[in-house]
């Protein structure tokens, strides 16, 4: 089945990217249309001294270097690490995107994630999309286990397209975050490939799926 209408939840503005950043690419080379919701643009999160919509604007570059349209991009200012605190609002932001968007496709943080906001998106996303088909990322430094359940093969240009998203974040590269490199992502890339004999891959965990 292909899917064409795709809904990306990232809980803050650089999850979607790192969590499924190739296979975004590769659903946009096949003609899928791509839609990311953040929710958390992390303001107060950004280095000392730098503006507080740093994170925004470093998200919207990203985008632009994906080529996702600005109308398919959806930015909400809950705060970091407290988004616990608006779990209704939250969950009735997701209806409303399902009634708008009307996605075939869900990503979403794994429900192994520990961190406290990735949780909540997970757990409102599963209630908003429960019928539909629903995927996992993976942030391998949020998890104590994850479920390779679930493969997509990539193509080395869509690795390429992800790291140079992911460069658009510089507050991230310049804080010395180990996943915010070109070894890591292709380190991991290659780890999932080599799981179903091939070069490249992302995993995910399955949560549900309409065949």
């Amino acid at each position: 089945m292909k899917y064409k209408r795709i809904l990306v939840l990232a809980p803050h503005t650089d999850d979607a990217e790192l969590g499924c950043g190739g296979t975004i690419a590769k659903l946009l080379d096949e003609g899928s249309e791509v839609f990311i919701a953040v929710f958390s643009t992390a303001e107060e999160s950004v280095p000392k001294g730098a503006p507080n919509n740093l994170l925004e604007k470093e998200f919207y570059h990203a985008m632009e270097i994906m080529k996702i349209p600005k109308q398919c991009l959806f930015v909400y200012n809950y705060q970091v690490r407290k988004l616990s605190y608006y779990r209704q609002d939250i969950l009735e932001d997701l209806i409303k995107l399902k009634n708008k968007i009307n996605p075939d496709l869900v990503f979403l943080p794994s429900g192994k994630d520990v961190h406290q906001d990735h949780q909540v998106i997970y757990s409102e996303g599963i209630r908003a999309f429960k019928n539909l088909s629903i995927l996992g990322y993976e942030l391998p430094w949020n998890h104590i286990t994850f479920s390779t359940q679930a493969f997509m093969e990539l193509n080395y240009h869509h690795i390429v397209s992800k790291w140079e998203a992911l460069q658009s974040y510089t507050s991230q590269i310049e804080l010395h975050r180990p996943y915010f490199t070109k070894e890591f992502i292709e380190g991991l890339a290659r780890v999932r490939g080599t799981q179903i004999n091939k070069e490249w891959a992302e995993a995910f965990e399955v949560l549900r799926i309409n065949l």
